[in-house]
């Protein structure tokens, strides 16, 4: 039999001609057809290991989680009555004399059946808190999966797993700890209330018990806080502001920040129509409404520090049936001075400088918080720019750079060289565009040089001054990059504030803190803050270098109109294109920090740290401290100075 060549299909009589070679660009297609081809068989392999292997994995986890569940079912707490009494239950903020400095009533509004509860509410939470609710048995598999996964693939904590079961067993049950015992318990409760009770009554007692922040409980109380009126009459739209109040009742009140609960609004609109509860047209209507948010409450300045306090009230004991006292660690009376040395500066400058906001907090020596200025204005804003803004710190994230020089060897007389320097394209500039030269460590941080903290920072390594920030108390992310020793990472300014406390302290952790007890009325103790042991993170011979380098930032530095008549020392910071300035500052056994700029970041006029704020601190200083006996009061930490001439402002 003769074999006919691939591809002959003409006949004997005709002559075939010869094939023409394919060109290298034909050949280099077929290449890379063939090996993106073998990329993609590589590629579902990955993802099918990925998957048995977590699968897998999800199996066996809950093989052994049997055990250590049957552990803590034992010790499940008491679910005999799980309905609360809908009466008028208050909760009092006292100051560290026990004087009342706030009252939060009405915590809990009627109690509403579930045929009462508007089914646009009920619709909004579910669309957005649990959309397979009706779907799963309290624990919902494929919505920790899809967690898992969202988690994983975006590197960050985007999104939870807990069903509204899960979260009513909580709220009902169980106290805020964050320990395997507490997530077991809370499964377990989940499943019980599912077999126990149906998806009406689940959801009947979730939204009779839910916290909304600004002290209220249950959607009644809720409504009658934001809005003025009933849960029964809420519409569509406010049902969505209250749906996306519980993501972070912080962040989301509409009493705290209107705008920011708009933008939650919408999203909970979108959800609503992603689920298939309302048309398109139905949600672009309620966008388009406006809202009748009641005026918050006015009240003084400590109004900022005692709203924080109940917001970390119920993270600690979780939601109350009862009256409830929190006892607190703040002082009337440097309270007072705080607001008013705040105040009277802002007054004279604000405008002056386009600086429409600043705050203020004091910590003594172990981070119990002495005073708390959120803001201006609490009646204009409840938006807490010391607790709840993160921000750029500018210089005064330097501490961190000098701290792990010092711990990396190097001295006060280091001599290094102030000169331009450029990293990956990046040329930081000194804030006078000039140069200096040959400088010691002492002289560049007092005068902020920021060429000699960036060479710094790489010559001991970005991540020991990371390691340092976290090590002192910073929780924020900071992103490891060349202009990190400049201070571009955000944290807030009580973070930033207890940072310096541990300098401040002789080098001790410091955990700052505004709740001392918390009691229901019968006297029954349900908190207490118990400090646990001295840790020592600095040695003394770097506190000692630090707080010299600190003072010398006061005396002929970038901080000298912080000076007082007695030892202090601080850090100024100022951020790019002047839209955040901050002085960390302390002295007789205070640290305070103060930040001033505005909430949307505009740009102000030239303001330093070394002014605005620097003087906000001195005067609120002045206030505290006037008239009282130096030599007795002198910090350890910080050595004796001559006294300058200063007079004590207005």
């Amino acid at each position: 039999m003769v074999k006919r060549p691939l591809g002959h299909n003409m006949s004997p009589d005709k002559k075939s001609k010869p094939t023409k070679p394919a060109s290298k660009a034909a050949v280099r297609g077929r290449r890379k057809a063939v090996t993106a081809a073998a990329d993609a068989r590589k590629q579902r392999t990955g993802w099918r290991k990925f998957f048995y292997r977590f699968f897998v994995t999800l199996v066996w986890g809950m093989i052994l989680m049997i055990p250590v569940a049957v552990y803590y079912a034992h010790d499940l707490p008491d679910i005999s009555d799980m309905k609360v009494a809908s009466g008028r239950s208050t909760i009092m903020v006292m100051d560290r004399d026990n004087q009342l400095l706030a009252s939060y009533g009405d915590v809990y509004g009627d109690w509403l059946e579930y045929d009462e509860i508007p089914q646009d509410l009920v619709h909004a939470v579910i669309a957005t808190e649990d959309r397979r609710f009706f779907d799963h048995n309290g624990i919902d598999v494929w919505g920790i999966g899809r967690a898992v996964v969202r988690n994983v693939t975006s590197r960050r904590m985007a999104q939870g797993g807990s069903t509204i079961t899960q979260q009513l067993a909580k709220n009902l049950f169980l106290s805020a700890e964050k320990t395997l015992k507490r997530k077991v318990q809370e499964l377990l409760l989940s499943y019980w209330l599912e077999m126990n009770f149906s998806k009406q009554e689940i959801l009947t007692y979730y939204f009779n018990r839910v916290y909304f922040g600004s002290g209220a409980y249950g959607i009644d109380a809720a409504a009658r806080t934001f809005f003025g009126h009933e849960a029964r009459r809420l519409n569509l739209v406010e049902s969505a502001m209250i749906a996306g109040v519980l993501k972070g009742p912080a962040l989301y009140s509409p009493l705290r920040d209107l705008e920011r609960s708009y933008r939650r609004t919408e999203v909970v609109l979108d959800n609503m129509v992603e689920a298939g509860f309302i048309p398109q047209d139905a949600a672009d209507r309620a966008k388009g409404r406006s809202v009748n948010v009641v005026s918050a409450q006015t009240g003084g300045d400590e109004r900022y520090f005692t709203d924080w306090i109940v917001e970390r009230a119920a993270e600690l004991v979780g939601p109350v049936a009862e009256p409830i006292i929190i006892y607190t660690t703040l002082l009337p009376d440097v309270q007072s001075k705080a607001g008013k040395g705040l105040h009277q500066i802002m007054s004279q400058e604000g405008e002056k400088y386009n600086a429409g906001q600043a705050a203020l907090v004091s910590l003594d020596m172990d981070g119990g918080i002495r005073a708390m200025v959120g803001g201006v204005d609490y009646g204009e804003s409840q938006y807490n720019r010391a607790t709840q803004a993160r921000r750029q710190p500018g210089s005064a994230f330097k501490l961190f750079v000098y701290l792990a020089a010092l711990e990396a060897g190097l001295g006060p007389d280091e001599i290094m060289r102030d000169s331009p320097v450029i990293l990956d394209g990046w040329e930081p500039k000194n804030y006078t565009g000039e140069y200096r030269g040959r400088v010691s460590l002492k002289e560049a941080f007092a005068h902020s040089l920021n060429t000699v903290a960036v060479k710094l920072s790489e010559r001991i390594n970005r991540k020991a001054v990371m390691y340092m920030a976290q090590r002192l108390g910073v929780t924020s992310p900071i992103v490891e990059e060349p202009s990190m020793s400049l201070g571009t990472s955000e944290m807030s300014l009580l973070e930033l504030t207890a940072a310096y406390t541990v300098v401040a302290n002789g080098g001790y952790r410091v955990a700052p803190y505004g709740i001392v007890e918390i009691q229901n009325s019968a006297g029954q103790i349900l908190f207490r803050h118990m400090p646990g042991p001295p840790e020592k993170l600095l040695s003394d011979e770097v506190v000692m270098v630090m707080n010299d380098l600190l003072q010398a930032v006061v005396e002929n530095g970038t901080a000298r109109q912080a000076q007082m008549p007695f030892p202090v020392a601080g850090k100024t910071g100022t951020t790019q294109d002047y839209k955040d300035a901050l002085f960390m500052g302390y002295g007789l056994n205070m640290v305070n920090g103060v930040w001033v700029g505005n909430d949307d970041a505009s740009p102000m006029k030239r303001v330093t740290g070394g002014g605005t704020p620097a003087r906000i601190w001195r005067n609120f200083m002045y206030r505290v401290h006037m008239g009282r006996d130096d030599a007795a009061l002198t910090t350890p930490n910080v050595k004796p100075r001559e006294k300058p001439d200063h007079t004590s402002p207005q």
